[in-house]
């Protein structure tokens, strides 16, 4: 019987966890899309959630919960595929330097940030897109943009404002995307070691479990930059051509001067209903997908 000739490993063990992490983050968007636009509304001062839910269907119909999802799910193609695909190869590179042995969780903290911040500034003008779409509605409609998706508001974006607009407030969006996914990637790999390892339990039930603690760290790490980030992107500029923040610190300030620290968390159980569910069917999503190819020998 001969010897088997060892695969080539080509390029498909580095792009697929790239690959992996955007399909995962594009489905969980399909799901989550509404609650992300009710989340929006909310932070735009239009009220409750059940306010903003029934004021939207009774005067934009239901079809307004899903604007702005070309945005999204060019977002996840992004900035997710940029982030997991990060991650991974970085605390791969940890494993072996620390010679295979589990990582201490402040390693796998300083990974999740560094890749948060690699797949935010990739994924930033999608990023901008999605909120200008989405706080559209809420403008008078002679302010409208009245962008039809994400490569139209692109595109307008660059023609009249330039090219460097497309990232504008990169800064916050970097930051929150640093310390989303600190909370998101490091608790999750963490309690994936707990609950497998410590407590036994099997794969579904250590992916659900980890998953939920990975939506709830991101969620609550998350939102007081989300906040800050969002007031920045979807600002206008006053009769005297005056923006009402000089920048993300000067927005976090009088936000905090204006309504003290619990302002930063306006919205936080929606904005938690929606951060946990995504991440949590990212990470199962990406159980899946990984478990097929793993049958598949791909």
């Amino acid at each position: 019987m001969g010897e088997e000739k060892p695969k080539s490993a080509g390029v498909w063990p580095t792009v697929k966890p790239f690959a992996n992490g955007g399909i995962s983050g594009m489905l969980a968007t399909c799901v989550i899309q509404p609650i992300d636009m009710i989340k929006v509304r909310i932070q735009l001062g239009q009220g409750s959630a059940s306010e903003v839910t029934k004021n939207m269907l009774k005067n934009e119909g239901i079809g307004a919960f899903y604007k702005g999802l070309s945005a999204g799910l060019l977002r996840q193609a992004t900035y997710t595929t940029a982030r997991l695909g990060s991650f991974k190869i970085l605390t791969n590179k940890a494993l072996e330097a620390n010679d295979g042995k589990p990582l201490p969780l402040y390693q796998k903290a300083l990974c999740g940030l560094t890749a948060g911040a690699i797949g935010a500034t990739i994924g930033s003008p999608a990023d901008l897109a999605l909120i200008r779409m989405q706080a559209d509605a809420t403008l008078a409609v002679a302010q409208r943009r009245n962008y039809t998706n994400a490569f139209h508001a692109l595109y307008r974006i660059t023609a009249d404002e330039g090219v460097l607009a497309l990232w504008k407030g990169a800064g916050p969006t970097v930051v929150r995307a640093m310390a989303l996914n600190m909370g998101m990637l490091a608790s999750y790999d963490q309690s994936v070691e707990f609950f497998k390892d410590s407590l036994g339990l099997g794969e579904a039930a250590t992916v659900l479990g980890a998953s939920t603690v990975s939506g709830f760290f991101a969620a609550a790490c998350s939102l007081p930059f989300d906040y800050v980030k969002t007031q920045i992107q979807k600002m206008q500029p006053d009769a005297a051509g005056k923006y009402p923040y000089a920048g993300s610190l000067d927005c976090a300030l009088k936000t905090l001067k204006s309504g003290g620290p619990l302002k930063f968390y306006t919205g936080f159980p929606v904005y938690c209903v929606r951060i946990a569910p995504h991440v949590m069917m990212t990470w199962i999503f990406l159980n899946q997908i990984q478990k097929f190819q793993k049958s598949a020998g791909l």
